[in-house]
């Protein structure tokens, strides 16, 4: 099978223990899009997130995609343009949030174009996904108000043991309507019914005339699992939670040690 499509979750995956992109890893990519291979960079961060990445790696220039927020956005990098978006209904954000602020140590935040909206109060969390993003952090008295825009996910960030209790609470009282699962033990995601990455990337291949056969997806972490199962070659990183793992076909180096290179060299070169 010759592959034409190379979809890579950002972080524990592309980038190493320091978030950054090697060299040598960015020049395969580079060399991949100029035989006209596609790249997917698809991350639960959202767009401004994973901007830095697809400019490094000249997204715009060979016509390649992100997708953010897990699925809920596919960006064709080359005009800017939402090929797909779906959003969260908006009379779910205010119960929600009274929820999490019921629940000590937790926060609860969402994304504008430039900041990651904090409606409680920072946590080690929250801090960590600032980092992770490269964007500020923005307290906000009114988080429902705050969001008076369409909004592709909540993300809970807190202590794993707190997490692992509000998620079956959450699940039962969405299940049907939205989409809730922890990303890391400490990021629980809110996402509208049906999104994961799996699903956004049929989508994007349905619009482009590609198939499932022809793309590689490579990840390390619970919410890569379905575009793992879903894809032609599904590849776990050396580095990978234990079912993700389980479900690849291949398991390649870690991310400190040029695992996606490894992928490359191995079935794309």
């Amino acid at each position: 099978m010759e592959y034409q499509m190379l979809v890579l979750d950002l972080d524990g995956t592309l980038t190493n223990s320091r978030k950054e992109l090697t060299e040598p890893t960015r020049q395969a990519l580079l060399e991949i899009q100029k035989m006209g291979k596609k790249v997917v960079l698809a991350s639960g961060r959202p767009v401004n997130g994973v901007l830095p990445l697809a400019q490094k790696l000249d997204l715009h220039k060979y016509g390649s995609y992100i997708l953010s927020f897990n699925g809920a956005r596919i960006t064709q990098c080359s005009t800017g343009e939402a090929i797909y978006n779906k959003t969260l209904p908006p009379e779910v954000i205010a119960p929600i949030y009274q929820f999490v602020q019921e629940v000590p140590g937790l926060d609860i935040l969402s994304y504008d174009a430039q900041t990651i909206i904090s409606g409680i109060a920072p946590n080690e969390y929250t801090k960590k996904e600032s980092f992770i993003n490269k964007m500020d952090i923005r307290i906000v008295k009114d988080f429902p108000a705050a969001l008076a825009f369409p909004v592709n996910k909540l993300l809970i960030p807190g202590d794993p043991a707190a997490l692992e209790q509000c998620m079956p609470k959450l699940k039962a009282r969405y299940h049907g309507l939205l989409n809730i699962y922890r990303s890391e033990p400490f990021f629980l995601e809110i996402m509208p019914q049906h999104i994961d990455k799996a699903y956004s990337l049929q989508k994007l291949l349905n619009s482009i005339g590609l198939t499932a056969e022809q793309m590689i997806c490579c990840g390390d972490g619970y919410n890569d699992v379905s575009m793992i199962e879903y894809a032609g070659l599904g590849v776990a990183m050396e580095n990978a939670q234990s079912i993700v793992k389980d479900t690849a076909d291949f398991i390649t180096k870690s991310n400190d040690e040029e695992g996606i290179l490894h992928v490359i060299n191995t079935f794309m070169r």
